[in-house]
């Protein structure tokens, strides 16, 4: 039995949390050693041109040994987030109505008016 085959046979408790095109795993393990340790899996669904899907996934693999700092920042850093932005999403794909801000300065690149300018033609001029 290879190591892989092992730990997934290894999961102690699990939960899920479905987001949208993204799927968190929360997943309690066990080491070898008997000791368990917390495995946090992001998977995010993508459409293929064709119609058909694949999926990319990311893992975080969390010790008991970090567990302190670890969720003290993840605390601090959702904190900050609420504080400053609310708890109300905001966003293009969450909201139908919604409108960016822009800066009122020019701030077209020169490629970009070198572009207009190509693409202003005048055919009386040809």
């Amino acid at each position: 039995m290879s190591d892989k085959d092992l730990l997934e046979k290894e999961e102690i408790f699990s939960k899920v949390l479905r987001a949208g095109r993204r799927t968190y795993f929360f997943d309690v393990r066990a080491t070898k050693a008997g000791d368990y340790y917390l495995t946090i899996t992001e998977s995010k669904k993508f459409t293929n041109d064709d119609g058909s899907f694949h999926y990319k996934k990311h893992k975080i693999y969390l010790y008991k040994e970090d567990f302190t700092a670890f969720s003290e920042i993840l605390g601090e850093m959702t904190q900050y987030i609420v504080d400053e932005k609310g708890e109300e999403v905001i966003s293009e794909r969450h909201q139908k109505d919604f409108k960016k801000e822009y800066n009122t300065e020019d701030t077209t690149s020169t490629d970009q008016k070198d572009v207009e300018k190509f693409t202003d033609i005048n055919f009386e001029d040809i």
